[in-house]
């Protein structure tokens, strides 16, 4: 498969975005990480100090021809709260802010599209962030797959299982079966 695309997404915690796309037909690849800050390998412990500029993101291998960008974005939206700035729920920081990574042009106009399309479902203003990709650091391998690998630890069962049975329901028919 020479013809995959990358995405890379950011919507708070890693673990929900991570665990929904791994259920996406035509994505071949998910790795949890860090990108858009100024240290060289950071660790998940200096991402937490919140000023590393970083953000807890997913990077995405996907095949345009089974799955489109433009579904992606609707699956990313759907996954999180794109009106909290600098968090999702009680995870607070910059390193859980809305972002979306864009690995080329088309991928810029889609995304601000997409987002004033989305604007449309908010009361409140979205607050997403649109920047070019940068380096992309693999988190650590705990954070790999984690809802998958720990599905009754506490954040997985209350927060995180919810949130994947809707996104399964409304995007049933790119579910892996």
């Amino acid at each position: 498969m020479t013809n995959l695309h990358i995405a890379t997404f950011g919507g708070g915690c890693f673990w929900c975005i991570d665990a929904a796309f791994r259920r996406v037909k035509g994505i071949t690849l998910v790795s949890s990480g860090y990108t858009g800050g100024h240290l060289e390998a950071p660790t998940y412990q200096a991402i937490c100090q919140g000023d590393s500029g970083h953000a807890e993101v997913v990077k995405i291998s996907f095949d345009p021809t089974v799955i489109d960008y433009d579904t992606l974005l609707e699956m990313f939206f759907t996954l999180h709260d794109p009106t909290q700035l600098n968090r999702q729920g009680n995870d607070v920081g910059t390193q859980y802010r809305s972002v979306i990574y864009f690995h080329n042009e088309a991928q810029q106009l889609k995304a601000h599209a997409m987002i004033s399309t989305q604007q449309a479902h908010h009361n409140a203003p979205i607050v997403t962030e649109v920047s070019p990709s940068s380096t992309f650091y693999p988190a650590e391998d705990y954070h790999q797959d984690y809802f998958n690998e720990n599905p009754q630890q506490g954040y997985c069962s209350i927060l995180i299982a919810p949130k994947i049975a809707k996104f399964e329901q409304v995007f049933r028919r790119w579910i892996i079966g």
